[in-house]
């Protein structure tokens, strides 16, 4: 089973998915660190990121790899290093440029094939995984999410930005995520949207585990009927 949850930056995607897979039982996919691990990888190399070509090339070279939600390029770990302010600023190269998106589309349904997968990102119920079971897109109000990224920086030890200049950078994204030519931010077809504003984490997460647990059920309801039916079929043979 596939579930996707997207949404704009600080909404609150990858602890929610982190935590709903774990309570599922089912495989983490931070989509987002992958983007981030190009831009990272990028920036250690001095790779010119305003070369679309240079920069997608060098992309298809990285050996990323994706184990238990940590992210691995050539065989290194680089969760933490990913998440500092320069990197959340250069890893808009990476989103932006339609073969890297392309190649990491590619090795998402390369992960996810025959797991059971909590992703979540920009595209994956849209674009990604559209065939999904399940799709969440969670939102905020930008000054929510501002302040989120503030309290992320906060705990991480970063240089901590002005709460207008967070909000500025995050109304900025969601205009280059919203027009993106391929694999922009919008809510997937069948998608159920979650404002988490004033919401705890805990509160969020119990409401998306009701909803995949639930399908999860049906999905095994609908499988006792076909074996039922089959097997109904192929006494009505032999008799």
């Amino acid at each position: 089973m596939i579930v996707t949850i997207d949404g704009p930056a600080g909404a609150g995607k990858s602890t929610v998915a982190k935590l709903l897979a774990a309570r599922l039982g089912f495989e983490y996919l931070d989509t987002g660190a992958m983007y981030r691990a190009v831009a990272w990888a990028a920036l250690q190399a001095g790779i010119d990121l305003a070369n679309p070509e240079e920069l997608a090339n060098f992309a298809r070279n990285l050996d990323i790899t994706v184990h238990r939600g940590q992210v691995f390029v050539d065989g290194k770990e680089v969760g933490e290093p990913l998440r500092t302010p320069e990197v959340t600023q250069a890893s808009r190269y990476a989103a932006d440029n339609d073969a890297v998106r392309a190649h990491l589309v590619t090795l998402q349904r390369r992960y996810a094939a025959g797991r059971n997968v909590v992703t979540e990102g920009r595209d994956q119920g849209s674009l990604v995984f559209p065939e999904a079971e399940v799709k969440f897109f969670l939102t905020a109000s930008p000054e929510e999410r501002a302040r989120r990224r503030l309290r992320e920086y906060e705990r991480a030890g970063h240089q901590v930005p002005s709460f207008e200049e967070v909000l500025q950078e995050l109304n900025a994204r969601d205009q280059r995520d919203a027009s993106r030519p391929w694999g922009r931010l919008v809510k997937p077809p069948g998608a159920i949207e979650v404002a988490t504003d004033g919401l705890s984490v805990e509160q969020v997460v119990n409401h998306l585990e009701a909803v995949v647990r639930a399908a999860i059920a049906e999905k095994s309801k609908r499988g006792e009927i076909a074996a039922e039916r089959c097997g109904q079929a192929s006494s009505g043979t032999t008799g």
